[in-house]
């Protein structure tokens, strides 16, 4: 049983001044910018987003394109279900926090305790802050969360030893209606040069628009079981997914002799114009 102290704990940003400016004026200036320089998106309200996560220099603009894509309307999104790899501290199933809350320099953002609760009987999702304290791959999200909606709780999930399936099964239990929005967090290929990392992520994204979770792999993505996951429970649902941008490092602030790849997309009912 947590005590009193544990209940109120708050996560701290981890990569605040490392992956994006600590500065909460600038950071909010920054988000805002990005977010204005991304592409008007067309009409659409997506169920599901896929963003990078690597820091604002490099991606920040494809992640700003995913998140621009949410309508003038999103304030009806109050919880946001965000999911991504554990990068740093080895994880068996699916990894969510017991804090209440997370900080960024924008201010905190509420963990929804009850959504965690609805899915902490899945024998395949553990308790391990160990994994979310010094993880960046969901915190670089939030500002740019904080930005676009109103006000929102967080379902923070991370990713470990574990299949699509346990992704689809836990993304199912938190899919909900039009409250509810699901985020991963994922970049795409890695350390290649910059051709082979075209061709790379050129495939990637023809095997998420095409639904084909299963021929996904860690060479292709790091949050690839995230993503293999969202497309099971997309297809279940008729959503498809729609391109926003793709490039790597060396189009943004890396050289081109070894690059990562980023993505951006929407997941949407083919034609839906509201959600």
């Amino acid at each position: 049983m947590r005590t009193a102290h544990q209940s109120a704990s708050v996560r701290p940003p981890a990569v605040a001044g490392l992956f994006y400016t600590q500065n909460p004026q600038r950071l909010r200036a920054e988000v805002t910018e990005l977010l204005a320089n991304a592409p008007a998106p067309p009409p659409g309200s997506p169920k599901a987003l896929i963003a990078p996560h690597a820091g604002y220099v490099y991606s920040g603009q494809t992640a700003a394109t995913a998140f621009a894509a949410l309508p003038a309307d999103a304030d009806s999104i109050t919880r946001v279900v965000l999911i991504g790899p554990a990068h740093y501290v080895p994880v068996r199933g699916i990894a969510v926090p017991t804090a209440e809350a997370f900080d960024t320099p924008l201010g905190r953002v509420p963990v929804d305790r009850a959504a965690l609760a609805a899915i902490a009987d899945l024998p395949f999702v553990r308790d391990a802050d160990a994994a979310h304290a010094p993880e960046h791959a969901l915190e670089v999200e939030l500002p740019f969360l904080q930005t676009v909606l109103k006000s929102f709780a967080v379902v923070p999930l991370l990713v470990g030893d574990a299949s699509p399936r346990e992704v689809a099964e836990v993304l199912r239990g938190l899919w909900g209606g039009r409250e509810t929005l699901i985020v991963v967090s994922s970049d795409l290929s890695h350390y290649h040069d910059y051709d082979t990392a075209r061709r790379l992520d050129a495939a990637t994204a023809g095997r998420i628009e095409a639904g084909d979770g299963a021929r996904l792999g860690p060479a292709d993505a790091c949050g690839f079981l995230a993503v293999a996951g969202l497309l099971v429970e997309a297809q279940r649902h008729g959503l498809k997914a729609r391109r926003l941008a793709l490039c790597n490092s060396g189009d943004t602030a890396g050289s081109r002799d070894r690059v990562v790849g980023y993505g951006a997309w929407a997941f949407e009912q083919p034609g839906e114009q509201g959600r």
